[in-house]
């Protein structure tokens, strides 16, 4: 007896994938055919499939369990010859592509909204990978929303629940699903690519000590595996170590506002030496030392002018990348090296044709995300375990590592000013504004500043020539100062007005200015040029970085 079932449905309006795929409230996944449409959608769109390998696997956020028993069902119907799959569901979004990259896998299912919160009133997100690990090309998105525009039936099997509790092979119709250890192969690459001896030696020298706060998502099993069990550090470091389908209520986003009570602890007259933290899926990183932040622009410049030590790049580096709003740190740095930086547009699949052509080696973006090509996502622990292999060679403070970077290449002076939840129509009349005041703009004086270029970003791909437009506006000053302003593509509610703000000081006796104050110039400018208050109604930004 068949147990195939196809299941006529109609489109939904808006499932449209951003920068990390569809992310909406769990109330619309939850609605009949929802998640079923979308799903289809990538199955469409995807040649070759029949008889592969899918890895899936989510951050266990709530509606996570039922999501993975549904796709499996589908990817069965669809003709997919086996799925690995996390135990209880649960996969890193690093862990996804490392799994898919040792496995040569056909691609990869993802279910999550990153640092967005949990729960039955909270966030559900679901994207797909490619057999390279990375988030899907532009391409193959535009196919499957096209796709979720137009689907009339999709493909399900009718069989009873698989058990992901237990480790091992299972039966799924003709599918095989395979339940795999969510942390194993993870683990072992990491222990591959740093030097596990010498930071063990750190932790066990009673002279040193961390926090991790994995903000009970689902970091907390890799942290515990790694830090704790593999490198000794003393049971505890992991704070909110258990993933949570509500991540404990809180905002898994690791920066100084969300991560409070690492903070506190650092900002502590005995807190720890290091201090770090990851988000909701494990892709992004807060690195800290004691009473001391490190800016996820300042880390990836620190983590490539330093890289030959640590054993996985010790051949040095091909190049880098970084996103276009990241400040230009790194920038001094390959240039001192001789090698390549590339400024792409948000969103992490930009990296992944300059690592597949091998023409960067480390990327990262300013929102806490920074990565390399042993993986095609942004890697929290790995960025973390980066920071320990370098603090176990250099024997210095964090304080100490990243002042000795600013001396010798000279400090970015950089933040992001975040109005999260704008009228959505609002944020599009502010970019428009600003788009339509290029004309006056340029060759303007603001002061000791005078704008050199406006314009709003855009990208050709150095690998396969594709073009992507409309990334952000960029007023850039001929000191190289300069403000962008971008709306975000991960939210679920309404619009997210990103503002970044930089300058660059090459003086070190000028390297101790509380950075607000450095840029208080640019944050009026910022409010002048937009007109923020007037068309958004904020009179501050809802977090500042």
């Amino acid at each position: 007896m068949s147990t195939l079932k196809i299941v006529k449905t109609t489109p939904f309006e808006g499932q449209k994938p951003g920068t990390s795929g569809l992310r909406k409230k769990v109330t619309e996944f939850q609605k009949p055919h929802y998640l079923e449409n979308f799903v289809q959608s990538i199955f469409d769109n995807l040649q070759g499939h029949q008889g592969a390998t899918l890895v899936l696997g989510g951050d266990g956020r709530y509606h996570n369990k039922p999501a993975i028993q549904t796709i499996l069902k589908m990817a069965a119907a669809n003709g997919f010859g086996q799925v690995l799959v996390g135990r209880d569901g649960l996969l890193s979004t690093p862990a996804v592509s490392a799994v898919i990259r040792k496995n040569k896998a056909f691609g990869g299912i993802i279910l999550s909204a990153s640092h967005n919160p949990a729960g039955p009133d909270g966030d559900f997100g679901i994207k797909y990978n490619a057999g390279n690990g990375g988030p899907a090309a532009e391409k193959i998105t535009d196919a499957i929303y096209a796709s979720s525009r137009t689907i009339s039936e999709y493909r399900i099997e009718d069989l009873p629940d698989i058990d992901l509790s237990l480790l091992g092979e299972n039966q799924l119709g003709a599918m095989k699903v395979k339940v795999i250890d969510p942390v194993s192969d993870y683990a072992d690459l990491m222990e591959h690519l740093f030097d596990f001896s010498r930071i063990r030696a750190l932790f066990d020298s009673g002279l040193f000590s961390m926090r991790f706060d994995a903000m009970s998502a689902i970091t907390g099993p890799y942290a515990r595996e790694i830090l704790e069990r593999r490198l000794g550090a003393p049971s505890g470091t992991v704070m909110r170590g258990e993933p949570l389908e509500d991540f404990g209520g809180g905002h898994p986003d690791p920066n100084l506002v969300y991560a409070h009570d690492l903070v506190e602890i650092m900002n502590s007259a005995s807190g720890p030496d290091f201090g770090a933290a990851s988000d909701g899926d494990g892709d992004r990183n807060m690195i800290l030392g004691r009473k001391f932040f490190v800016t996820p622009s300042d880390s990836l410049a620190i983590l490539a002018a330093n890289a030959m030590l640590v054993p996985g790049y010790r051949m040095g580096l091909s190049g880098v990348a970084r996103s276009m709003p990241t400040s230009a740190a790194v920038d001094k740095v390959a240039e001192r090296m001789g090698i390549e930086c590339y400024e792409t547009p948000t969103g992490w699949k930009f990296f992944g044709n300059l690592l597949d052509a091998r023409k960067i080696t480390l990327c990262g973006e300013e929102s806490f995300g920074t990565g390399s090509d042993h993986v095609r996502e942004k890697d929290g622990l790995w960025a973390v375990l980066f920071w320990l292999n370098l603090l176990a060679v250099k024997q210095q403070s964090v304080a100490q590592i990243v002042r000795e970077h600013w001396a010798k290449f000279g400090r970015n002076y950089y933040s992001r000013h975040d109005y999260e939840e704008v009228d959505a129509k609002a944020a599009e009349g502010l970019m428009q504004h600003l788009r339509d005041s290029f004309g006056t703009l340029q060759g303007k004086r603001f002061g000791a500043l005078q704008v050199k270029q406006c314009d709003d970003f855009s990208y050709t791909d150095p690998v396969d020539g594709s073009v992507t437009t409309g990334q952000g506006v960029r007023i850039l000053f001929d000191n190289g100062t300069r403000i962008v302003f971008r709306l975000s593509g991960t939210g679920t509610v309404g619009a997210t007005l990103r503002v970044y703000l930089e300058t660059y000081q090459p003086d070190p006796s000028k390297h101790d200015m509380d950075t607000q104050q450095a840029l208080a110039q640019l944050i009026q400018l910022a409010e002048e040029v937009g007109q923020i208050r007037a068309r958004t109604g904020r009179e501050q930004p809802t977090v500042i970085t």
